[in-house]
Parts: structure tokens; C-alpha cells; sequence
């Protein structure tokens, strides 16, 4: 008797493992983030298959559901092979897998997580104008539905609805221009594209927007398990600043009263 599953999946990282196998982790809707061996898995028959952000088909059997178990795949979509035409494709998608391998635990259901990321990968085919805010309203997601939501309906200061430029980071609350202008050097800029979704973007607002959820993942996603954000992710951020030739910003070390 063996426990198994079938499901399309994300593949989030593939690694070595024996003579000629890989211990490949995937997403899946139900399953969650959910290791497997696949033998033979770096073969060249096999390797193309595990790429970092391929959409599969995969099956996994054990004898025991708290196993390693057995995993192997069909290819749905290769992201991976078609990502290897743009660097910054490539580093997008990378930086995704990084962040979902390390901020959800193991073999636990969150399907808008799953969704999300799915349309990230399709966003990618028509290139990283659509794919990078998606990504960052799937980073948003991500950590909402880890229990770290930011909080971006009005302002933390006034109530306002309107005119919110800033996020607080200390509450993970939206600031307005107007009340946030003394501490400006202090905030996280809000780019308008992630409240409302079919507002406009630059790449000036894709990198402000990574700069606020890399934030966050990074402070509570990553820092309450003692680690730091995946460099795949900080490197997607990095190719982004050097293309704008833009410099990071200082650290935050403030924040507005947030009530």
C-alpha cells in the first residue's frame, strides 16, 4: 500500500542528490511546498525537465506520507528554457521560486499562493512589463496569507482613502503625501499599481514596489526564521536598481505614529 498524489505544479528548485539524482521541490495547490527524489533526475533526459519555474505535471508515491518519496514529472510549460532569452526574465522568475521555496512550509495548502504564482510564470511570456507587477502584488499575497498582510485601504495617520503614497515600515500601514511628507526619508514609497491593479507602471514603480514587499518578506517572512532574503530575490532587485541606475536606499530605521 503507497500514498500518492498527481497535480500540476511549479518546479522551485531541483539539487543533487547520489549518483545522478535530484531532490526537486514543487508547488502545488493542495499539496503545498512538497519535496521529492527523482531518480535520474540529472540526467540529460531529465535535466531540462527540473528547472527552476517549469510548469509539470507531477506525481509523487511514497510508502509513508511523512516520507522524502518518489516524484516525477511531464513538462507543461517550460518557463525556464524560454526566461533564458532576457536576464531580467530570468532573474524575476528565479527570485519568485526563491521566495515561495523559502517563505511557505513544507507541505502546506495555500492555493492563492499557487495561483499567483502560476500567473507570474504565464505573465512572463509577455514579457517582465506584465510579470513584475504581478509579482509584487503575488508578493503582497504571499505575505497576507502568511499572516503578515500589509494594511494599504487608508491612512495610518488621517483615515484618508485618497492620495496614499507612503507605507510605514514599522506598521505595514499606508501613509499619505500629506501626512507622511516629514518622515518621507523614513517610508517606504506605495506605488499606485499595487492598490489598484490596472493603473499604470514604470519600471521606476516595479522596483519601488519590490523595495516595499522585499521589506517585509524579509523583516517577517524570512527574519522570524533567522534568515536572510533569498539572494535569487535581492539579486532580482539589484538587476532591476542597476538597469534604472538607481542606488538602494538607506535602511529604515523609522516610521510615522501609526494609529
Amino acid at each position: 500500500m503507497s500514498v500518492e498524489w498527481a497535480a500540476p505544479a511549479v518546479v522551485l528548485s531541483a539539487r543533487p542528490y547520489g549518483e545522478g539524482g535530484v531532490v526537486a521541490t514543487v508547488l502545488t495547490e493542495a499539496q503545498g511546498r512538497h519535496p521529492g527524489l527523482v531518480r535520474g533526475g540529472a540526467s540529460r533526459g531529465q535535466a531540462a525537465l527540473w528547472q527552476t519555474g517549469n510548469l509539470i505535471e507531477a506525481r509523487w508515491v511514497a510508502r509513508l506520507a511523512d516520507q522524502l518519496g518518489a516524484l516525477s514529472g511531464e513538462m507543461v510549460h517550460a518557463a525556464a528554457a524560454l526566461a533564458m532569452e532576457d536576464a531580467l526574465s530570468l532573474a524575476t522568475l528565479a527570485g519568485a521560486c526563491a521566495v515561495a521555496e523559502g517563505a511557505l512550509p513544507e507541505r502546506e495548502a495555500h492555493p492563492a499562493v499557487f495561483h499567483g504564482l502560476v500567473s507570474v510564470i504565464a505573465g512572463l511570456a509577455r514579457g517582465t512589463d506584465t510579470a513584475l507587477p504581478l509579482l509584487v502584488r503575488w508578493e503582497a499575497l504571499l505575505l497576507a496569507d502568511l499572516g503578515y498582510g500589509l494594511d494599504l485601504e487608508s491612512c495610518a495617520a488621517t483615515g484618508a482613502r485618497e492620495g496614499l503614497e507612503w507605507v510605514s515600515p514599522r506598521s505595514g500601514r499606508a501613509v499619505s503625501a500629506e501626512a507622511g511628507a516629514p518622515y518621507a526619508d523614513r517610508l517606504l514609497r506605495l506605488p499606485a499599481f499595487l492598490r489598484e491593479p490596472d493603473a499604470p507602471s514604470t519600471a521606476g514603480d516595479w522596483l519601488a514596489g519590490l523595495r516595499l514587499t522585499g521589506f517585509f518578506l524579509a523583516r517577517d517572512a524570512f527574519g522570524l526564521q533567522h534568515r536572510p532574503l533569498p539572494p535569487a530575490r535581492q539579486a532580482l532587485e539589484s538587476r532591476l536598481a542597476d538597469q534604472l541606475s538607481v542606488t538602494h536606499p538607506p535602511t529604515h530605521q523609522g516610521s510615522p505614529d501609526a494609529r
